[in-house]
């Protein structure tokens, strides 16, 4: 990855959206040797970034074709956070759960099964 990002002046993530380094070059070595771990680190950090994007988009409509009145809250870095009626809380958890872990789809097929842990609770803080 490092001698791609250095060669190319970016990286891709595994759906082909580029991160640009292009300091990776640089004379300096303190910004050529950034930019050189931050490459390596983007590819995976922005496939991450793509799968919970992709799974922010199509999470309404999974929703409401569940007829459930389940919000999306926030994102916090691979998190969803979501405001649901009590009631609906168990039927809620697997369609959130079935997006999530089929977000990359299919776009990509991933080698490894994504697992997502899903819980409920009165705030952010208790579902820790």
């Amino acid at each position: 990855t490092k001698a791609y990002a250095r060669e190319y002046g970016f990286v891709e993530t595994i759906f082909g959206r580029r991160i640009h380094y292009p300091e990776i070059r640089s004379s300096n070595p303190s910004v050529r040797a950034f930019n050189e771990r931050a490459s390596i680190n983007a590819r995976l950090q922005g496939t991450a970034a793509d799968i919970i994007r992709r799974a922010m988009i199509r999470m309404d409509d999974a929703l409401e074709k569940a007829k459930l009145s389940a919000r999306m809250l926030l994102q916090v870095h691979d998190e969803l956070v979501f405001e649901t009626a009590e009631a609906e809380v168990e039927a809620t958890i697997p369609v959130v759960r079935h997006v999530m872990e089929n977000a990359a789809m299919p776009a990509v097929s991933m080698s490894v099964p994504l697992h997502v842990d899903a819980r409920a609770a009165n705030n952010w803080e208790e579902a820790h």
